[in-house]
């Protein structure tokens, strides 16, 4: 079957695609909905339909997220995210008690009084950069104080993070990229080794000593299973809702009849949150590995195939959302994939749900009428959309 002149990674990897990416997504759907190329002698894969993305999550042996699907430099998977079931379903069995919702819903009082306490540093002066102020420092001390990890070490897991997710490197340079990540993927290892001898000396009641002292099947993980874990948990923890914040508020710094209608109702704060993770979807592709053989909307994909599954084109697709690339900040019911679908959901869903209505929330009492800071032009990083940097401005 024919493919159009198209490369789907130029479309979705552009600092256009990143900063506006609906058109591209617009693209792939009606052009490519399933586009397979063969770039270097490595065969890829494109997947953008919402019918198709919804089946490539749903059958992880096809569509596999193994470690083979993405190198993040690590010497062992991250867990559970780079293993599939049956193991995959061990490590969920184990870790979804920590991040149910009736766990989550513990966490809310903390989380307001943080999200306030950061809002008080700044809501008076009339302007912030919403990035650094607020959407960086709210997940990851979250995530710390949920893990029993030191606030002081945060400056250096948010360069782990960005070296991981944001190698600094000039585009295409994959074997530059690849180094930044294995040396800093040692760094993480070296640090959770020491903190993990630690933890076991001087054990507290926090997320890190409980995975542990967990077990499965009656034995306690081993030093690959909880380097696995810690190096996701911390990734996890410390990027995406702070992508997804800056998405959302960004929009709504440029749709004020919209974010008017939360500071008026903040009732309808929940489904605008599922509204804007679908339309704006921080995590714009997952990574998978083709294990088999196999023919997705009249295309022939083959096992070894490397597959970019476009969530943000599924999460906008007319055929599944009614006026898919507008705003209903009520819509309801909203099957997005956001987080993602299948065996693969992400796991810390509800705790990201959670900080994400908190703080639209608290920031909306708090500073109802806000701009973008004239003159300012804002670039959002391809692949997970965070913005380098997010000044705005209000009256006082």
């Amino acid at each position: 079957m024919g493919q159009p002149e198209l490369d789907p990674a130029i479309l979705l990897f552009s600092p256009e695609g990143a900063d506006r990416p609906h058109q591209a997504y617009e693209t792939l759907r009606s052009q490519c909905p399933v586009h397979r190329s063969d770039f270097a002698g490595s065969p890829s894969v494109y997947v953008s339909r919402f019918e198709d993305v919804m089946w490539a999550l749903r059958h992880p042996e096809v569509f596999s997220s193994s470690a083979e699907a993405l190198d993040m430099g690590a010497d062992q998977p991250l867990i559970p995210l780079q293993v599939d079931p049956p193991e995959h379903t061990q490590y969920r069995r184990l870790l979804n008690p920590e991040f149910v919702p009736r766990e989550i819903a513990k966490l809310e009082p903390d989380v307001r009084t943080l999200v306030n306490g950061l809002l008080d540093g700044f809501a008076g002066d009339g302007q912030c950069d919403f990035h650094e102020d607020f959407a960086t420092p709210l997940p990851s001390t979250v995530f710390l104080a949920l893990m029993g990890m030191s606030q002081d070490d945060l400056p250096t897991f948010l360069r782990w993070r960005d070296q991981q997710i944001r190698p600094d490197v000039e585009p295409g340079d994959f074997e530059g990229a690849a180094a930044i990540r294995a040396r800093t993927s040692h760094e993480i290892t070296e640090y959770f080794e020491a903190l993990i001898a630690e933890k076991r000396q001087n054990p507290d009641d926090r997320l890190m000593t409980r995975i542990i002292n967990a077990s499965i099947d009656g034995r306690h993980l081993d030093r690959e299973e909880l380097l696995g874990i810690c190096h996701l948990l911390l990734l996890g923890g410390l990027d995406t809702v702070t992508a997804t914040l800056d998405c959302m508020i960004s929009w709504l710094a440029e749709h004020p009849i919209e974010r008017q209608k939360i500071v008026d109702d903040p009732g309808l704060v929940p489904t605008a949150v599922e509204e804007l993770l679908r339309h704006q979807t921080p995590v714009m592709i997952v990574p998978r590995i083709l294990k088999q053989d196999v023919t997705v909307s009249g295309v022939d994909l083959r096992a070894g195939d490397f597959a970019t599954v476009v969530l943000g084109a599924a999460n906008t697709d007319s055929d599944e959302f009614a006026d898919a690339t507008s705003v209903d900040l009520a819509r309801d019911p909203n099957k997005h994939v956001a987080f993602g679908a299948g065996n693969h959901l992400c796991l810390g869903a509800h705790l990201a749900r959670l900080e994400l209505r908190v703080a639209l929330e608290e920031f909306h009492r708090r500073i109802p009428d806000y701009r973008i800071a004239d003159g300012v032009e804002l670039h959002f990083s391809p692949g997970i959309r965070q913005a380098d940097h997010l000044p705005l401005v209000w009256d006082v």
